[in-house]
This record gives structure tokens, C-alpha cells and sequence, in this order.
């Protein structure tokens, strides 16, 4: 029996810190973010493929990542499909191609972020596709907020190389993290008057 227990510690996704653990009967194997790229550049298998390209998502492996494991015509949903004012506030949501979609997402989340905790906490695929799941805590480096949110990942992987990635999050709580000042007033309920949110 082969499980996978996948974490992100502290720092982990900005620093490409996925620790994967392999637990072959009762022993646990540490695989490092090297062993995991050689496993998948030779399995091609799409759980391997995910798994190594997110040990490698540090400003510093996710270029070498992004052109060994995603391919060169490969889609990229961040956050939306096409929302303009959400990317004023987060300039990589929406859709882009090829792996410089991806390596502008996860260097620039590092550069607006610290990312205090990136955990997940599972992992299954069928066939092609994969999905992934876990929890976030960022802070914002301009305006000092922390937030937690849940995550989600939707990949496709075909011969060896990510085709399709669409990453989900709290984009309320990760927009608001970058808020300096002003309040919304909204009106959710057609009977009820508005009021006001945020601070």
C-alpha cells in the first residue's frame, strides 16, 4: 500500500518547501524536491507531475520547473477566468498560456506575500486529471494582513506535461489582505437596506 502525505511548512510554497512523504510498509521515505522531479520527469504520471511541479514553485525553480514540467501551449486559470479590477489588485488572476503564466503567478505571490503556512492535505487523480486540496496563510507585505484561506487545484496532465491548471482561493480574503483603507456599502437581500463591510 503507497500513501502520499503532502506539506507545506512554514515559507513553504515561496520557498518550494514540499516535503513529500512515501509510506511503504510502515516505513516512511523522505523524498526531497529533487527526488520528486526526477520521479515524475520519469514516470510522466499525473499525480508525480503536480506534486513536483509544487516543490518547485520557489521564485528562484519554478522557471526550470514550469519549463521541464508544463507544456508550451498550456492553460492557466488564476483565480478567475477574466476579472479586470481583481487583477489591478492581483496583476497574475485571470487566464494565460504557456509556462510564463505560471512562473509570473508564483513569483510575484512571493513578492506580494510572506507565506506563513501552505499545507495539503490531499491529493488524488483519475486519469489525467488531478485534483488538490489544502489551506494558506499569507501575509501582505505593504499592509502587514494576515489571512487564511482554503485552496483548491484542478490540473490536467497529458504525457508527462501540466496542460491545464486552474487554482482556487478565497479571492475576497486575499484581496482585502492588500486593503489600506474604505468600507463598501452593499445590499445583499432585496428587502433589507444596506450596510456597510470592511474597515
Amino acid at each position: 500500500m503507497m500513501k502520499f502525505l503532502l506539506t507545506f511548512y512554514r515559507r513553504g510554497l515561496a520557498a518550494g518547501l514540499l516535503t513529500g512523504m512515501m509510506v511503504v510498509s510502515g516505513a516512511a521515505l523522505a523524498l526531497t524536491p529533487e527526488q520528486e522531479m526526477a520521479a515524475a520527469l520519469k514516470s510522466g504520471q499525473p499525480v508525480d507531475v503536480v506534486k513536483a511541479f509544487l516543490s518547485h514553485t520557489a521564485p528562484d525553480k519554478v522557471s526550470g520547473a514550469a519549463h521541464k514540467l508544463v507544456k508550451s501551449d498550456a492553460t492557466y486559470v488564476s483565480l478567475n477566468f477574466d476579472n479586470p479590477e481583481l487583477k489591478q489588485i492581483e496583476p497574475w488572476a485571470g487566464t494565460s498560456k504557456g509556462p510564463e503564466g505560471f512562473i509570473s503567478t508564483f513569483t510575484r505571490v512571493a513578492q506580494y506575500w510572506d507565506i506563513l503556512d501552505f499545507r495539503v492535505s490531499d491529493m488524488f487523480a483519475s486519469g489525467e486529471n488531478v485534483a488538490v486540496f489544502g489551506r494558506f496563510t499569507y501575509r501582505s507585505k505593504a499592509v502587514g494582513k494576515t489571512f487564511t484561506s482554503p485552496f483548491s487545484i484542478l490540473a490536467k496532465v497529458n504525457n508527462g506535461k501540466i496542460t491545464y491548471f486552474q487554482f482556487m482561493e478565497d479571492t475576497y480574503a486575499s484581496a482585502s489582505s492588500f486593503r489600506s483603507s474604505g468600507s463598501w456599502m452593499v445590499k445583499t437581500d432585496p428587502a433589507k437596506d444596506a450596510y456597510k463591510v470592511g474597515e
